[in-house]
């Protein structure tokens, strides 16, 4: 009887190791599937979240050097916007035109012309959507120092840069709020430019 007790005695603390044993081990679809702490993860590289900043800073821009902005000038009429813009029109109202980009990164680009009654344009305005305040800061500097060479000292303000020159007036905003990025650009002329076309 005493080696029935001490064999099933045996027998218990042999499964019981064996459950315990088995309890520790992971199967290999168990350790792929482990998941990190999220604030342990480490943030990914500049280059795979942000586009270089002063080649969209010449996207935002455009290629052409007539005009004041991408080949338009103010004064320009509604039908030359359309024939020269080659971003994507994602609004066409009466008081003006929109039209938008998307980068490889996902950063957003979206032109606004606005027009007077008789549809032509009197201000533009562009809006910037970027990934992080390192490509908000990179494409300001890239900015600030494009206008300035074009339209020369600056007055800024806090978050706004504004350049006067030849009756133009451009100003640059950082917009950024919260985690959503950006900067935004408008271009006004002065009140005689308009009346003179």
């Amino acid at each position: 009887m005493k080696h029935f007790t001490l064999l099933r005695t045996l027998l218990a603390v042999v499964l019981l190791a064996l459950t315990l044993q088995n309890c520790k081990t992971k199967t290999s679809q168990e350790k792929d599937a482990e998941v990190t702490d999220s604030s342990a993860v480490a943030p990914p590289a500049h280059e795979e979240l942000n586009s270089d900043q002063s080649a969209l800073l010449e996207k935002v821009i455009g290629d052409s050097p007539a005009g004041t902005f991408r080949g338009i000038v103010f004064g320009d009429p509604l039908s030359k916007v359309k024939a020269t813009e080659n971003f994507e029109m994602f609004e066409d109202v009466a008081d003006h035109v929109g039209y938008t980009f998307e980068t490889e990164k996902l950063e957003t680009i979206d032109v606004q012309y606005f027009l007077t009654a008789d549809k032509k344009v009197n201000k533009i305005t562009v809006d910037v959507y970027l990934n992080s305040p390192d490509a908000t800061k990179q494409l300001w500097n890239a900015g600030k120092n494009y206008f300035t060479e074009t339209y020369q000292t600056p007055k800024e303000n806090g978050k706004t840069v504004t350049w006067n020159k030849n009756s133009i007036h451009v100003s640059m905003e950082d917009v950024s709020e919260g985690k959503d990025y950006g900067l935004k650009f408008q271009f006004t002329p002065d009140k005689n430019v308009l009346a003179a076309k």
